[in-house]
C-alpha cells in the first residue's frame, strides 16, 4: 500500500472521527463555538499531516503475534466510543467538571501525547507496525527517547485519550481513557515476549535498566 494511500485512509477516518464529536456536540458549527475545540481539530489533523511523513505502516513483518490482533478491535471500540461520547457529555453537561481551564489542559495534554505518539514512529522508520510483529532487519533501539521508557509511543497515546476526555470535562471521556490501558498492557507484554524471544540477552539487558510505560512508576 503506497504512502499516499495509507495518508488518505488515515484522513478519511481522523475526519469520520471528528465528525462522531461533532455529532456529539450537536453539530458542526455548535462544535467550532469554542476556540478550545478549535485547536483540538487543528491538533488532530496537524497531527494527521505529520504521521504521513513518518515509515510506520501495517506489516507483519517476518514474525507477528497474531493472537494479539483483538486489541485493535478493542482499541476501534473504545475510539469510536471516544469519538463522541465526551463530546456529548460536554454538551448536555452530563459527568462534566471543571471549566475552561480544564478544556485547555486536554487540549495541552492532547497534542503533547500526540507529539510523544509519532516521535517513537519517526525514529524507528519501517520498523514500527501497527502490528506486534518483528521486522525485516529488526535492531533494538535503546537510546534517545527509548533510553528511559521502552514504549513511549503509547505512553503518548494514553496522554492523549485523557487529554481528549479532559478537552470536554468529560468524566465518561476518562473513564473510556482507563478503559484503553488493559488491552495496551496485553499489548505491551506480547510485544516484549517476542522482541525477548529475538534478541535475548540484549533485549533482557534493556529491560533490566528501563522502565516500561512510566517512568518511576510502572
Amino acid at each position: 500500500m503506497s504512502r499516499m494511500v495509507t495518508f488518505l485512509i488515515a484522513l478519511i477516518s481522523v475526519v469520520l472521527w471528528l465528525g462522531l464529536a461533532a455529532w456529539g456536540w450537536g453539530g458542526v458549527v455548535p462544535f467550532l463555538s469554542h476556540p478550545a475545540r478549535v485547536a483540538l481539530v487543528v491538533a488532530t489533523l496537524g497531527l494527521t499531516v505529520a504521521a504521513a511523513f513518518t515509515s510506520g505502516n501495517l506489516s507483519a513483518g517476518e514474525k507477528e503475534d497474531r493472537g494479539n490482533r483483538w486489541v485493535l478491535l478493542a482499541f476501534l471500540i473504545i475510539g469510536l466510543l471516544d469519538g463522541f461520547l465526551p463530546a456529548f457529555s460536554d454538551r448536555t453537561d452530563l459527568l462534566t467538571f471543571g471549566g475552561d481551564g480544564v478544556r485547555w489542559l486536554g487540549v495541552v495534554l492532547f497534542l503533547g501525547g500526540g507529539v510523544l505518539r509519532l516521535w517513537p514512529v519517526f525514529v524507528l522508520g519501517r520498523r514500527f507496525s501497527g502490528l506486534v510483529a518483528i521486522q525485516k532487519d529488526h535492531q533494538l533501539v535503546t537510546d534517545g527517547i527509548y533510553s528511559m521508557v521502552r514504549n513511549p509511543s503509547y505512553l503518548g497515546l494514553l496522554v492523549s485519550v485523557f487529554g481528549w476526555g479532559f478537552a470536554f470535562r468529560s468524566i465518561i471521556g476518562v473513564v473510556l481513557a482507563i478503559l484503553f490501558i488493559p488491552p495496551l498492557i496485553v499489548r505491551i507484554h506480547s510485544e516484549e515476549r517476542l522482541l525477548a524471544a529475538h534478541f535475548g540477552t540484549a533485549y533482557d539487558a534493556y529491560r533490566a535498566r528501563t522502565w516500561r510505560l512510566i517512568p518511576y512508576v510502572y
